[in-house]
């Protein structure tokens, strides 16, 4: 499925190979990802795997060689497929949702939006055949510790990340370089009118006008969470950097 041509020479275009396209763009049609794909900032297309299968019913999966519960894709279908995909975006990274991956990260996010575009295989059942993985070069990128049905709402979640990230997606750039994790720690808390609710009122120094105590209330309190939340973030940031 492809999407309306975008206003610039060479937006963002995520390629996603999966066994279910009816499902995107899904909840990447709506708010800011949804109009920067209206607006042409990136692109997204789907290569369906069915298309790749085998034989009259397009099988796409077998039992696991040596036994064992579930099915694995096939690598005679899933080779093809990426292949087709990497066709339509060359250069984009290779990336293979699996909850065996590398933990996706602002970082790495940052890194994805700096390139030309990504293409995401959605695996499905038990996963697909090591020698997919290994001769097309695919990154295994997880977005958790638990297990889901298959990758394309993995898939969905790596793309809003970096959508976000593109320019003129976010209007105001600043409250990107706020956010959790792009100092290495959890972002501060936010309030709004009114000014008490609940029995709860605003802090005060929020309300004073002091852009200097406000700024140290802000930092203090994305050191606090970070610590209490996060214990691993902290961690790292308290390991001396290497000269």
């Amino acid at each position: 499925m492809s999407q309306p041509a975008a206003s610039q020479a060479s937006p963002w275009r995520a390629s996603v190979v999966t066994l279910f396209p009816e499902l995107f763009p899904g909840p990447l049609a709506a708010s800011l990802a949804g109009d920067a794909l209206k607006r042409g900032l990136w692109g997204l297309e789907t290569v369906p795997l069915r298309d790749f299968g085998i034989g009259r019913h397009k099988a796409v999966d077998d039992t696991p060689a040596g036994g064992g519960a579930g099915m694995v894709l096939r690598a005679d279908v899933v080779g093809p497929a990426i292949d087709a995909a990497v066709a339509a975006n060359p250069g984009a990274p290779r990336i293979c949702l699996s909850p065996r991956g590398e933990a996706l990260t602002q970082a790495m996010v940052r890194e994805l939006a700096a390139a030309s575009g990504v293409v995401l295989l959605a695996a499905r059942f038990e996963g697909l055949d090591q020698r997919v993985i290994e001769a097309r070069g695919l990154r295994e990128v997880s977005v958790g510790d638990y297990v889901l049905a298959g990758g394309e709402l993995a898939a969905m979640v790596l793309i809003e990340a970096v959508v976000r990230l593109l320019p003129g997606v976010v209007g105001a750039a600043a409250s990107l370089a706020e956010e959790s994790f792009e100092a290495g720690l959890l972002e501060y808390p936010h309030y709004t009118r009114p000014r008490a609710w609940g029995g709860l009122a605003i802090p005060e120094v929020l309300l004073s006008g002091d852009h200097k105590r406000i700024a140290e209330w802000r930092r203090a309190e994305a050191e606090r969470l970070t610590r209490e939340r996060r214990p691993d973030l902290w961690a790292r940031r308290q390991r001396p950097a290497r000269g």
